[in-house]
C-alpha cells in the first residue's frame, strides 16, 4: 500500500457555520487534500483551503490524526485535520485539479445531513481535545 498524508481544515465563522467543499464526484467534505512533495502539514492545508474555496486561512489548533486504508485505491492514508480561521481572499474555487464544484457555509445541523459519516467521524458535536483514530478500511465518499 502507497503512504498518503492528506490534510484537512474545519473552518466556523462568526455564526458556527462550517465551511465544505462539495467534490465532483458528488459528495461534501472539508477543504483540504495530500500533502505535495516538500510541503509541511501546514503550507498544505492553507494551499489546499486557498485552491478549494479562495479563502487564506491561519491555522489554529490541531483537530485530530485519523488512519484508513483506502483498499480501492491501495492508499494507507493519514488524514490530519486542523482549525482555522480565514484571514484574507474571497469564496472562489481556484482548483487546479477541478476536483471541487462548489463551496459554501453551512451550520452544523446541515453539514451533519450533507455528509454524516465525516460528521460523525469527525466528532463535530463531542469532540474537545484532540484526538487520533485508527478508521481501518474505508472506501471513498
Amino acid at each position: 500500500m502507497k503512504r498518503v498524508d492528506v490534510v484537512s481544515a474545519i473552518i466556523y465563522d462568526v455564526k458556527e457555520n462550517i465551511l465544505m467543499v462539495k467534490n465532483v464526484k458528488g459528495y461534501w467534505e472539508l477543504p483540504g487534500g495530500a500533502v505535495e512533495k516538500g510541503e509541511h502539514l501546514q503550507q498544505a492545508v492553507i494551499r489546499e483551503v486557498i485552491e478549494e474555496t479562495g479563502y487564506v486561512v491561519k491555522i489554529n489548533e490541531l483537530h485530530s490524526i485519523r488512519e484508513a486504508f483506502f483498499q480501492d485505491k491501495m492508499h494507507h492514508a493519514l488524514i490530519v485535520t486542523f482549525f482555522a480561521e480565514i484571514i484574507g481572499g474571497q469564496m472562489n474555487i481556484l482548483d487546479p485539479d477541478h476536483d471541487i464544484e462548489e463551496v459554501k457555509w453551512v451550520s452544523a445541523q446541515a453539514a451533519q445531513k450533507l455528509n454524516p459519516k465525516l460528521f460523525s467521524m469527525l466528532k463535530l458535536k463531542q469532540q474537545t481535545h484532540a484526538f487520533y483514530e485508527f478508521e481501518g478500511n474505508r472506501t471513498i465518499g
